[in-house]
């Protein structure tokens, strides 16, 4: 658990797509509040999400296909929208999965090579 702020990660730009469409792949049809609670748990607190972060992410999300809303009840009985990942979003997680991947593994070798 972070003993300070500055501990936590800032998601980088672009990156927020790729980790909120991962998660519905693997886990479901989702609401905003569940999405941004699993990923700050599976974060160990160190990523933490706020509506000014993710419901503008999700409301692109969905203005482009890769995810569709559908409004049902919470378990605790709430209206909430939930998301699932459509078949565009399925392709565009693949490709920026590999993108990902790619620019990760450069920096690894950046930083390990040295530049």
């Amino acid at each position: 658990m972070p003993s300070e702020d500055s501990d936590r990660i800032v998601v980088l730009q672009g990156t927020l797509d790729l980790i909120v469409l991962r998660m519905l792949q693997t886990m479901g049809r989702q609401h905003a509040y569940a999405i941004a609670t699993r990923l700050q748990q599976v974060s160990e607190d160190l990523l933490q999400f706020n509506q000014g972060t993710l419901y503008p992410a999700l409301v692109r999300m969905e203005q482009d296909g890769r995810i569709k809303g559908t409004w049902g009840k919470t378990e605790s009985n709430r209206d909430a929208k939930f998301y699932s990942i459509t078949k565009a979003g399925e392709k565009a997680l693949t490709q920026e999965t590999i993108r990902w991947r790619r620019m990760a593994g450069l920096v690894e070798k950046l930083l390990t090579e040295g530049a």
